[in-house]
C-alpha cells in the first residue's frame, strides 16, 4: 500500500505484466484490495529507457526523433499521474527548453509513436495509449497557442480555466479533453468504447 515504495520497485525493473498464481498482475491485486494510489502509480509507470531509445537515430534517420535535453522534461510529463489540462501545460510552461514550438512538434511525435506501440504490442496497454495520445493532443494545442496568441501559454490556461457565465463551467476544458478522446486513431479500442458510452450522452 506505499506508493513510493511501489515507485521505487518500478524503477529498479519490477515488471508489470507479471501474473500470480491466480493469474493477476499487481495492479489488479492492489485495485482488487482498493490499493487505487499504487493502481495509478503502476498504470502511469513507464520506463526512462523507453523513452531514451527515441534519443538514438534509429534505422535510416540521420537525427534522432527526441533530442536527449527534451528526454527528462517529457518523461516528467509522462510519469505525471495528475491529468489536468493545466497541470500539463504549467509543466511545459515551467521547462524553457519544452516550452517552444520546435521543440514541442518534436514531443508530440515521439508520444503519437509510443502509443501506437503502445496498441501494436503483443501485451497491448491502451490506458498508456490513450494518456500518450491525450498529451500529445495537449502539446499540440500549446502550439497553436505559442504560435498565434500574444499571451501564448498564459492564454491557454485562462481559457482552460474560464467558466462560463452562467454556471462558471470550463467549456472549452471540456471540450478540448472530448476532441482529443474523439481523436484516439484505434477505434477498436475498448477503453475508446467505453469513454464514448459513457461520455457522449453527458451535455456539456
Amino acid at each position: 500500500g506505499n506508493k513510493e515504495i511501489t515507485w521505487m520497485m518500478l524503477e529498479a525493473g519490477a515488471e508489470t505484466d507479471v501474473v500470480n498464481s491466480v493469474g493477476r498482475t499487481a495492479a489488479q491485486m492492489a485495485a482488487f484490495v482498493g490499493q487505487h494510489d499504487c493502481v495509478t502509480v503502476i498504470n502511469n509507470f513507464f520506463p526512462r529507457e523507453r523513452l531514451d531509445y527515441y534519443t538514438k537515430p534509429q534505422g535510416l534517420d540521420k537525427e534522432p526523433r527526441l533530442p536527449v535535453k527534451l528526454a527528462g522534461p517529457l518523461h516528467k510529463i509522462i510519469t505525471t499521474t495528475n491529468m489536468h489540462p493545466v497541470k500539463i501545460v504549467l509543466l511545459v510552461k515551467e521547462n524553457p527548453l519544452l516550452a517552444e514550438v520546435e521543440a514541442l512538434q518534436k514531443c508530440y511525435r515521439v508520444l503519437d509513436l509510443i502509443c501506437e506501440k503502445c496498441m501494436k504490442q503483443k501485451d497491448m496497454n491502451e490506458v498508456l495509449a490513450m494518456k500518450m495520445h491525450y498529451i500529445s493532443c495537449i502539446f499540440q494545442k500549446c502550439i497553436t497557442f505559442l504560435k498565434e496568441r500574444e499571451d501564448k501559454l498564459d492564454g491557454f490556461i485562462k481559457s482552460l480555466l474560464k467558466g462560463r457565465d452562467k454556471d462558471g463551467f470550463p467549456v472549452y476544458q471540456e471540450k478540448l479533453i472530448r476532441e482529443s478522446i474523439r481523436k484516439f486513431p484505434y477505434c477498436e479500442a475498448t477503453l475508446l468504447q467505453q469513454l464514448v458510452r459513457s461520455i457522449a450522452p453527458v451535455e456539456i
